[in-house]
C-alpha cells in the first residue's frame, strides 16, 4: 500500500471508530472529528485514490475552472462536468421564475421516491440545457457567486479594486521563494453570509519552497471524507504540480489540514466497502510541456499514466 493512500484510509478508519455523531446543515447527520492532517509526498506518485475509481477528468476541469477565475457552471457543463450542478439548480428551483414540479428537499426525496427521482432528473436535464444554450438564463442561474474562482483571481477589496491572488503568489514564489507569505485565501467574511452558493470548504492554501521543490498546505474547514476529500487531495496535488511547473520547480509535498472531517451517515457502508479493498500503486501525472504558462494549460495537456483502480462506489451528495 502506498503511504499516500494509507493516510487517507487511516482517516476513514479513525472517524468510523472514534467520530462524534453530529447534526449538520443538510439534515443528513455525520460522524466527525476536529483537526487532522495528512501528508502526501508527490515524488512517490500522484495521490488519486485506487480503492475506488476517482475521475481525474472532473478534478482537472474543475481546477482549470478555478484557475480561469470562472464562477459559472457553463464551462463545467461544456466539459461534461456535473459536480457543481446541484447548487446552481437549487437556486433555480427556489426562484420565483421556476414553474415546474415541486423539487423541495430534492436531495433526500430523490433517494427514496423513484417517481420523484425521474422528475428531478428531467428538470435537471432541462436546466443544464438552458445553461448551455440560453445566455441570459446562464448568467442569472449558472453563476454561483463569489466562489473559489473569483476569490483566487478577482478578490474584491474594500476600495472597490480587485486582487489576482493566484498571479501574485506565483510572482512571489519566483522572485522571493523564501517568503512566508505565499498564501491564497478564499474565505471572505463579507461574502460568506449571502453571496456564495457554498461558503468555501477549502479556505486557504500556502506554498513553501525548499531545495528546488514546491510544497503546498491546504486548510480545509469542512471535509466530506468519502465524496469530497478524495477530489480535494487530487485537486490540490494537481495545483501544486501546475504551480511548480509555472515556477520551474519540482513538486514536493501536499499537506492537507482538516477542521471538521466527517463521514455522512448515509455513506457509512460505502466507506466500509472501500476499506475492504487492497490499494494499487499510485499513478503518475504527466503535463505536456508545450504550454508556456499555467494559464494556457488545457485539459488536453494533462494526463494520468498507469492508473489502476477498483470500481467506483456511488453515494448521494448532501446539498
Amino acid at each position: 500500500m502506498s503511504d499516500g493512500e494509507k493516510t487517507y484510509l487511516d482517516l476513514c478508519r479513525m472517524v468510523l471508530e472514534t467520530g462524534t455523531k453530529k447534526e449538520d446543515r443538510t439534515n443528513t447527520g455525520t460522524y466527525s472529528l476536529f483537526g487532522h492532517q495528512m501528508r502526501f509526498d508527490l515524488s512517490k506518485g500522484f495521490p488519486l485514490l485506487t480503492t475506488k475509481r476517482v475521475p481525474f477528468r472532473l478534478i482537472a476541469s474543475e481546477l482549470l475552472w478555478f484557475i480561469k477565475g470562472d464562477t459559472n457552471i457553463r464551462y463545467l457543463l461544456e466539459n461534461n462536468n456535473n459536480i457543481w450542478n446541484e447548487w446552481a439548480f437549487k437556486n433555480w428551483i427556489e426562484s420565483d421564475e421556476y414553474q415546474g414540479p415541486d423539487m423541495s428537499d430534492f436531495g433526500h426525496r430523490s433517494q427514496n421516491d423513484p417517481a420523484f427521482k425521474v422528475a428531478y432528473e428531467k428538470e435537471m436535464d432541462n436546466f443544464k440545457q438552458k445553461i448551455l444554450t440560453d445566455d441570459s438564463f446562464s448568467e442569472k442561474y449558472g453563476d454561483l457567486g463569489s466562489v473559489y474562482g473569483q476569490q483566487w483571481r478577482a478578490w474584491k477589496t474594500s476600495k472597490g479594486e480587485t486582487l489576482d491572488q493566484l498571479k501574485q503568489v506565483i510572482e512571489a514564489i519566483k522572485t522571493n521563494p523564501d517568503s512566508r507569505r505565499h498564501i491564497v485565501t478564499a474565505w471572505n467574511p463579507e461574502d460568506v453570509p449571502g453571496n456564495m452558493a457554498l461558503p468555501p470548504c477549502h479556505t486557504m492554501f500556502q506554498f513553501y519552497v525548499a531545495e528546488g521543490k514546491l510544497s503546498c498546505q491546504l486548510y480545509q474547514r469542512s471535509g466530506d471524507i468519502f465524496l469530497g476529500i478524495p477530489f480535494n487531495i487530487a485537486s490540490y496535488a494537481l495545483l501544486t504540480h501546475l504551480i511548480a511547473y509555472e515556477c520551474g520547480l519540482e513538486a514536493g509535498e501536499f499537506i492537507h489540514t482538516l477542521g471538521d472531517a466527517h463521514i455522512y451517515s448515509n455513506h457509512l457502508e460505502q466507506v466500509r466497502t472501500q476499506l475492504e479493498r487492497t490499494p494499487y500503486q499510485l499513478p503518475e501525472l504527466v503535463i505536456d510541456q508545450h504550454a508556456c504558462s499555467l494559464f494556457e494549460i488545457e485539459m488536453k495537456d494533462l494526463h494520468i499514466k498507469d492508473y489502476q483502480s477498483h470500481p467506483p462506489i456511488k453515494a448521494p451528495v448532501a446539498v
